[in-house]
């Protein structure tokens, strides 16, 4: 069975947004990964309508959307994002650096099956009010 080691894992930018850093596998039904985003390189609101996704910060502060709540989030916090709810995330501390989860695997690429949503202007607004 493969161990992988965070500090021997060779992290990658991300095929969406190249700035953000991905250390990623992808198994049989889960795609597992650690995430690295710097102030103001976070992905825009979304939903995933195939993927349910898992994120156990372990750096730095966030203000999260999680469908109609906004909740703040860090070192330790665990969050449950089920399927075609949308979410997204403003650092309020950086670095921010979590191990997230999602399944299906799919193509094992944890940018994939990113869906964009019509009101994300107005989301990053009520997001931007968070301190």
């Amino acid at each position: 069975m493969p161990v992988y080691k965070a500090d021997e894992m060779k992290a990658t930018p991300d095929v969406k947004n190249p700035n953000v850093l991905m250390k990623q596998f992808g198994g049989d039904l889960i795609k597992v990964g650690i995430v690295t985003y710097k102030t103001g390189e976070t992905p825009p609101p979304h939903y995933h309508p195939n993927d349910e996704q898992w994120v156990f910060m372990l750096e730095g502060r966030v203000a999260h959307l999680l469908g109609d709540e906004i909740i703040t989030i860090g070192p330790g916090d665990l969050v449950h994002i089920p399927r075609n709810t949308v979410h997204g995330i403003r650092i309020l501390e950086s670095p921010c650096r979590f191990f997230t989860c999602k399944s299906p695997a799919g193509s094992g690429q944890l940018s994939e099956d990113y869906t964009d949503i019509p009101n994300k202007d107005e989301i990053l607004q009520r997001l931007a009010e968070v301190s």
